[in-house]
Formats: C-alpha cells, structure tokens, sequence
C-alpha cells in the first residue's frame, strides 16, 4: 500500500483538470490510502481503500487493536474520520465491566469529534471538510416517546460506543441528522459538546430560573456542566466535592464550593455522582417545595425517605442523556459563554489506550482525559 502524497495529487488534479479548490473538498482522498495510483479515481464510491485501525473492548479490561475495512456508507450517512475522543465515566465501568447497558465485543467512544470526509448532497448541508460534533444518540424516529419530541427517551434508542460501535476507530459513518459543525472550535472542544449536553439538559429539566439556590452534588465533568448551565440560567450555585483537587478546579471556575452538604439546602439539587448511597442522602437537602435531579445514574437501587420526600413535596426527576441541546451549547461555546479547554487534563493517543486506560481513573488531576487520532494525535503532542 502507498499513501497518496500531497504533491503527487496537486499534479494529478492539474493534468487531469481538476481544479485545486476541488481538490481541497475531496480532501478525504489524500490522507486515505489506495493500492495503487493507476487506479485512483477522484470522487469514485467504490474507490479501493485500506484498513483502517479500530480497538475493540473485547471483555472487561481487555482491548484488541485491529485492521479492519473502513465502514460502507449509507445514504442517509456522511464518513467522519474521527480526531478527538472524550474519556467519559461510562467508559470506565464498560473497562470494569459495571456498566448494564454495554454488550461485548464493542468499540467504545461516545463523546466525539470529526472531520466529514465523504458526503453527498442532503438536507443538512453537511459538507467535506466541516469539522463537526458527533451527537451519539440515535433514535428511532417513530415511537411515542420520539413523537412527543424527546427523542433522548426512545424505546429502541442506540447510543454510538454503547449499544453499537463507536469511535474508537479512524473513521466512522454517521447520519447526517447527528453532525453537528464548527467552523472555529477544536476537535477537543467539539468531542466535549456531547458532555456538556448531560448538564445543559438535567438543567433544562429541572425548570431552574433566575435566583434559585442550587447544589451540584460532584464536581467532575458532569457536574461541572451541569453548574456551568445552572449558572448560565441565573441560579446561585454551591459545587459539592470532597476531592480537594476537583473541589479547588470548581473554584477556580468561579463557582462556590464545599466539601459536603452537611447544613446545606437548596431550591435545586443536582446529583452527578451515580453513588446510590450518595443520591439517596441527597433528597435531604432539598428546600420545601424543592427539586432533585439525578444526573448520574446507578445499577443499584436509590433507597429514598418517603416521609421526609412527601413531608416537602419534593419534585424527583430523572435526565438521560440529552435531547435538542448541541445547537445551543455550539453557540453558547463559539460567542464565549462557556469553555471547556481547562479541562482536559489528559491525552492519549489511541496507540496508548490498551496500556494506559486502567490507570487513567486513578491519576489525582484527572478532570477529562481525551484520545487524539491523526493529525489531531500530533498536535496533542507538541
């Protein structure tokens, strides 16, 4: 196999009359691989391409690295080859083998970035070369609960690197309803839009308006967004964290802080630790009146104090995933109004996840970690 250099296809394009900014849109085409130049056909659906890297979770606490043919492309799909990946809290449990909903042999990666390298006319104006967010929730478009709108809900929803394969590949196809583009944000702050979205939409759920007190209970990235929507909403907002190096990054976001919620109540509490024993001490620091939100969820049972829940007329809701919320945080992150670059505190490439994912939980400074691929992967480096 030979990679297609750049020089070589400049000239290619020129004795073949193609012009350069045609070349540039079919940019898909220089950093894939071919078996030969003879039979390069610019533009060509079946043109033959090589392997590209996946790694799978085989088992709990095993990945395999593999060569596999890049995915066939649906109508209804663009190919996305992938640049940056979000580490999240669920990929954790799928490695420890905690996580209900992973099934294996699965390629995980659900918070992701991309570049779209291939795509025909549609709907949605997508286009190669948008560099996009990948919103990973797909749904069936056709039960109750899509047609009331809150697709986040759906009776056969499958979420991307959970109940289908993911992102920890090279290239991925994707609908062209999930894409979601940038034309000024990184890879690394688009992979974190899908983050965002669990707090911006547990917000959105709880009703919060201008002047309510609220807890966020755990300060990692859920709870971090979570607070950051919260606040953007005009709440008053106290972040719960023990951990003192979390607590003191929560700080320096601006935010109020403290180590337990020991003689603390608020009108909103936000719960983000998916510790059952955690959420269910949560209710009794909620206000009269008041709202629990449990962002984080857990497989064990949630034992609540009926008494004291009916005694306050307390609201309990859940918030899963997120629904209608990536234009929002796009915009919100392109005017200013919200940044997530202090967060990633760690990179990987996806060479080093099989060695280095174990530990990754473990290391005291962990706020987000993410894994680079390509000329993304380069850039992480410097």
């Amino acid at each position: 196999m030979e990679r297609l250099s750049n020089g070589f296809a400049h000239n290619w394009a020129t004795n073949n009359h193609f012009s350069e900014q045609n070349l540039l849109k079919q940019e898909f085409l220089l950093t894939l691989f071919v078996p030969s130049r003879h039979n390069f056909l610019l533009g060509r659906k079946d043109e033959p391409i090589a392997t590209m890297r996946q790694l799978v979770l085989t088992a709990p606490g095993q990945f395999l690295s593999r060569d596999v043919d890049p995915p066939s492309c649906p109508s209804d799909c663009a190919l996305v080859r992938i640049n940056s990946i979000g580490v999240c809290g669920s990929d954790f449990h799928a490695f420890a083998g905690r996580h209900p909903a992973y099934v294996y042999p699965r390629v995980i990666g659900h918070e992701l970035a991309g570049t779209v390298i291939h795509a025909e006319d549609n709907e949605f104006s997508i286009q190669i070369g948008d560099r996009c967010a990948i919103e990973p929730y797909v749904n069936c478009g056709e039960c109750s609960t899509c047609r009331m709108g809150r697709p986040n809900c759906c009776e056969r929803l499958e979420v991307l690197g959970v109940h289908r394969d993911g992102g920890m590949q090279e290239i991925l196809a994707v609908p062209y309803r999930l894409l979601h583009r940038s034309a000024t944000l990184s890879p690394d702050e688009l992979a974190l839009v899908e983050t965002l979205g669990i707090g911006s939409h547990a917000v959105a759920r709880s009703g919060a308006h201008e002047g309510e007190a609220t807890l966020v209970i755990g300060a990692g990235p859920i709870g971090l967004g979570t607070a950051l929507f919260a606040r953007a909403a005009g709440c008053r907002v106290t972040v719960v964290e023990p951990n003192q190096y979390r607590r003191e990054f929560a700080q320096k976001q601006g935010f109020d802080v403290a180590t337990s919620t020991e003689e603390l109540s608020a009108d909103i509490v936000f719960d983000a630790t998916g510790n059952a024993k955690v959420m269910a001490e949560s209710l009794h620091h909620v206000a009269p009146g008041g709202r629990l939100v449990f962002v984080g969820l857990t497989s064990n049972p949630v034992i609540l104090d009926d008494s004291f829940f009916h005694k306050r007329e307390i609201t309990l809701l859940a918030s899963r995933n997120s629904a209608h919320q990536f234009p929002r945080i796009l915009r919100m992150m392109e005017n200013g109004e919200i940044s997530v670059k202090e967060w990633i505190t760690d990179r990987l490439t996806i060479s080093d996840v099989a060695s280095e994912f174990a530990e990754l939980p473990a290391r005291p400074r962990l706020i987000k970690a993410i894994v680079s691929l390509g000329s993304n992967a380069m850039e992480g480096k410097k």
